[in-house]
């Protein structure tokens, strides 16, 4: 049984860590706020550029041309996952998911005979894909977003991206990334980037004649996809970027709050025992002093 020094040295350990945690998670509620402010801000510029896109694609896909980013290399041997984690832990399963839907989309992907380059975003997701697969990582950014998160950080990434695309490494890129829902959830996202893919309801619009707004464009499609393409890709890794940061500070502040409810139900049992075992000290002591008055 460990002596009383020993239980009260624990209890303030306990009570320590306590107002570490819930310290977390006050400023993760802060941090939290601003970036699932930018994250739902982000939404709506992305999904409409992504409509806008996909109608002007499917016309030009009708005459089986256009711009590389569209079109694709004609092959899908070589794949690549943009994974976005963080830098940080403390963040209950945030990282944990994503980096099993990357292992997961690595072993489909291997198995179907593919090649895979992982290009992480985060030492955290870094570190625990080369684990098991240490030849797939490919590059990683760290410290993005540390201050604050902005475009032009999105835009690197986009650029060596888009550098290992025009040097012929890789034939698709998809990002995994946790898209903000709550708090309390986030879900898991695998969104192809390259080559820009046209959703099945366009699709389907366009196969059955269905009657649309009628667009002129000048200048021609193609030209428009040539110019916009690139800026999309940015506009979706960033609005990534923004989900992942929303989905941290989330996943980060429910984590905190839970471990500060278990450090208070854990100070209460120590408390406890505390209390059991003085009493008990207590008790034995004056059986002693009782015991050794009588044997006077």
């Amino acid at each position: 049984m460990p002596s009383l020094k020993d239980l009260k040295n624990r209890i303030a350990s306990v009570k320590s860590t306590q107002k570490i945690t819930a310290a977390m998670k006050m400023v993760a509620a802060s941090k939290l706020r601003r970036a699932q402010e930018q994250a739902e801000a982000g939404r709506p510029y992305a999904e409409r550029m992504g409509r806008m896109l996909e109608s002007l694609a499917a016309n030009v896909s009708s005459n089986g041309q256009g711009p590389k980013l569209m079109t694709g290399t004609g092959k899908q041997d070589v794949q690549l996952l943009i994974v976005i984690s963080s830098d940080r832990g403390l963040c209950g399963g945030f990282n944990g998911t994503i980096v099993r839907e990357a292992r997961r989309q690595i072993a489909r992907l291997e198995g179907e005979g593919k090649t895979v380059k992982v290009l992480t975003v985060g030492r955290k997701g870094r570190d625990q894909i080369r684990r098991t697969n240490p030849k797939a990582v490919v590059f990683s950014y760290e410290d993005i977003g540390r201050k604050r998160l902005s475009f032009s950080e999105a835009d690197t990434i986009t650029a060596k991206v888009l550098e290992m695309y025009e040097a012929g490494e890789f034939d698709v890129a998809s990002v995994i990334y946790n898209k903000f829902k709550s708090a309390m959830t986030q879900i898991v996202t695998v969104q192809q980037v390259i080559p820009f893919a046209v959703s099945g309801d366009e699709a389907a619009a366009q196969d059955s004649g269905e009657l649309k707004a009628m667009y002129e464009f000048e200048p021609d499609e193609e030209q428009i996809l040539a110019d916009l393409l690139p800026k999309n890709l940015s506009i979706q890794v960033y609005r990534s970027l923004l989900e992942s940061a929303a989905s941290e500070q989330g996943a980060r502040m429910t984590a905190m709050d839970s471990a500060t409810r278990n450090a208070g139900d854990m100070i209460n049992k120590l408390t406890l025992t505390y209390n059991r075992t003085r009493q008990a000290v207590i008790t034995k002591e004056l059986i002693e002093i009782i015991s050794g008055a009588e044997a006077i």
